[in-house]
């Protein structure tokens, strides 16, 4: 199908993007890879006036140390450029998930700031950002201000994002002490979202060998959002195992079903990935 007729402006650079968001405040669409946003046009599931293409802006693009010894991402950063980012790779989970998502073209051409603006309830990486507690940097004439991912992700395909805003950067702290991380999921397998997914990180605050003391768990594809498993936390840090600890993966939480998988399955998968998870998570902390 063809998308319904729209103004197209191409910045060259942010404060002219976030300029032009607040001309037309509610009535422009940030386009970057456009690997979620064109299909919703092409359907005509989606409608904009105008669409405002960031794509090019190298500024808002790459990976770096910050001087606390954490990373910032620039939000134009794709897939395939992270899997490739040896500061990315040394998290345990961003490897295990970055290969994964989508295909070829949607590693190629999504963004980590795209995917996480879209808010899809079933997509990986805000799941996996959600674990390292990760902080998003959002840009508007009015200036910029920081949001905690748990705080950003409102629901399903919303966020905390207003409509003159634009996400520019996502920061992840500097791990403290010994940790591993990992992510498990099962995936649809035509569209490559997870049915459900887990991601964990664990920790020794003092290093050493000592009991593992830091934990954090996050699932994708089960309820309306991705969101912290605060209960499977709790019982770990308890002293649970981890099989024990995952039993605990939707409570509080509305279990979805669809054409993929009902409410009785994907509670079980989730219970599943979050075992494999902190599993892995804790063989890779030592």
């Amino acid at each position: 199908m063809i998308p319904a007729a729209f103004a197209y402006d191409r910045p060259a650079t942010v404060d002219q993007a976030v300029g032009l968001l607040a001309a037309h405040q509610g009535a422009a669409k940030v386009i970057a890879g456009g690997q979620s946003l064109l299909p919703l046009l092409k359907l005509r599931l989606a409608r904009a006036e105008r669409l405002v293409d960031i794509g090019r802006l190298s500024e808002l693009k790459g990976v770096r140390r910050t001087a606390d010894g954490g990373v910032s991402i620039g939000a134009l950063t794709t897939y395939d450029e992270l899997g490739r980012d040896p500061l990315i790779t040394t998290y345990g989970l961003m490897a295990d998930a970055l290969p994964g998502i989508g295909d070829v073209q949607v590693r190629n051409r999504g963004t980590i700031g795209g995917a996480l603006a879209h808010a899809d309830p079933a997509s990986d990486m805000p799941a996996v950002l959600l674990a390292l507690d990760a902080q998003l940097v959002a840009r508007s004439v009015r200036g910029v201000r920081t949001i905690p991912v748990d705080g950003f992700l409102r629901g399903p395909f919303a966020t905390a994002l207003e409509p003159d805003e634009l996400l520019t950067e996502v920061r992840i702290p500097a791990p403290s002490g010994a940790y591993g991380s990992a992510y498990r999921a099962i995936e649809q397998p035509a569209s490559g979202y997870a049915i459900a997914g887990a991601a964990v990180v664990v920790g020794r605050s003092g290093g050493g060998s000592g009991r593992l003391d830091r934990c954090s768990v996050a699932l994708t594809g089960v309820g309306e959002a991705p969101y912290r498993a605060a209960a499977v936390e709790a019982a770990f840090l308890g002293g649970a195992d981890p099989a024990s600890a995952a039993a605990h993966a939707t409570d509080g939480v509305t279990v979805g079903s669809d054409i993929h998988a009902d409410r009785a399955y994907r509670a079980a998968v989730a219970a599943v990935q979050v075992r494999r998870a902190l599993e892995a998570a804790i063989a890779r902390a030592g």
